[in-house]
């Protein structure tokens, strides 16, 4: 099942997912499909449909959940793309997970332009697979981390990379704003579906003007899913609407002004978004 959060031009609603096929895997205006529209959020109710339906292509999607609190994301957690980051920082993967957080303020939705920071002079694009908490959590085990999450979506980690090489946190290359776009819906796997999204064996992509550059296999995660999840609640309170960004494979590179940017985890989806600078 899939959940949108969109707009019709009217305050933002959720909606279910429906009528798609495989060219609508990243949905443009052109979209097939439909949203039957629900009541409340998601996260905090069962899904209940109003009878209200909305044409896919006529509804603009947003980020599909904004976290309350926090955006927990995990750098270096594929072994490949720990050995392309050199040049001022340790290429070798770490013994523990690497955690860093992102605002909320940093989320943006499909088709919403990330903002080049007038401070950096080289960001760089990292597609990853996103999970979606639903519960609060404390001291999981990987073997209890399944309960808490609500489904799967897709990330951009817009980083700041000259900054991230020249200062020793990360805040500042990795929370700026529109730092984290989100997309294009949240994919709930259902049980006994044998088409189940499987998290543990994705293609994470991304393209660059139509051009696939970077392209890997969530199976060569370090740590996988449930591991990242119980961690993180090692060290923070996972609450409901957190997302956890669990790493990017190697193929990281730059984005300039004027340029679109498509992000993509195969059994979810993917979407764009312009680059620019002001």
């Amino acid at each position: 099942m899939k959940i949108a959060r969109f707009s019709t031009g009217d305050e933002p609603r959720y909606g279910i997912v429906q009528g798609l096929d495989e060219a609508d895997a990243v949905p443009t205006g052109e979209s097939e499909g439909h949203l039957l529209v629900l009541k409340g959020d998601p996260l905090f109710s069962v899904p209940e449909a109003t009878g209200e339906v909305v044409e896919l292509g006529e509804a603009r999607l947003l980020a599909p959940v904004i976290p309350r609190s926090k955006v927990v994301a995990i750098g270096k957690n594929y072994a490949a793309h720990a050995a392309e980051m050199v040049g001022g920082m340790d290429g070798a993967v770490p013994q523990t997970p690497i955690i860093f957080l992102k605002p909320n303020t940093a989320v943006i939705g499909p088709d919403a332009p990330i903002v080049l920071p007038a401070w950096s002079e080289e960001v760089h694009y990292e597609a990853e697979l996103a999970v979606v908490i639903k519960r609060i959590a404390k001291d999981l085990t990987p073997q209890d981390a399944h309960r808490v999450i609500m489904g799967y979506t897709v990330a951009n980690d817009v980083s700041a990379r000259d900054r991230q090489r020249a200062e020793p946190q990360w805040v500042r290359a990795k929370a700026f704003d529109t730092s984290c776009p989100l997309g294009p819906w949240i994919e709930i796997p259902e049980p006994g579906d044998e088409r189940a999204f499987d998290p543990s064996h994705a293609t994470v992509r991304t393209r660059l003007d139509g051009e696939t550059v970077q392209e890997g296999g969530t199976q060569d995660m370090v740590m996988g899913v449930a591991e990242l999840v119980a961690y993180a609640s090692t060290i923070f309170t996972l609450l409901p609407g957190d997302v956890i960004l669990t790493g990017t494979p190697e193929g990281v590179g730059e984005i300039r002004a004027g340029q679109r940017v498509s992000v993509e985890v195969e059994g979810i989806g993917g979407f764009s978004n312009p680059v620019v600078r002001r």
